[in-house]
């Protein structure tokens, strides 16, 4: 796979990655699978509110913002 960067983002890349003592690939690659790590763990607490909701497990505003109180009191 190919990924094609504008001039203006190769050049942050490897600013970057120079300031940082790796390569620009490298520092991509790493990037990347942070990237993908981070959306991967979005989605599925996504899916997991998405469940509680389709269960009826939820709060309303205005317990949240009594929960919140109460634990700003504490």
């Amino acid at each position: 796979m190919k990924i094609h960067l504008s001039p203006e983002q190769e050049a942050r890349l490897s600013q970057l990655a120079g300031s940082k003592g790796r390569d620009a690939e490298g520092l991509a690659q790493e990037v990347l699978s942070l990237y993908l790590e981070h959306e991967s763990h979005f989605i599925e607490a996504v899916k997991r509110g998405m469940a509680s909701l389709d269960r009826g497990q939820y709060l309303e505003h205005k317990e949240v913002g009594a929960r919140i109180e109460r634990l700003l009191q504490s």
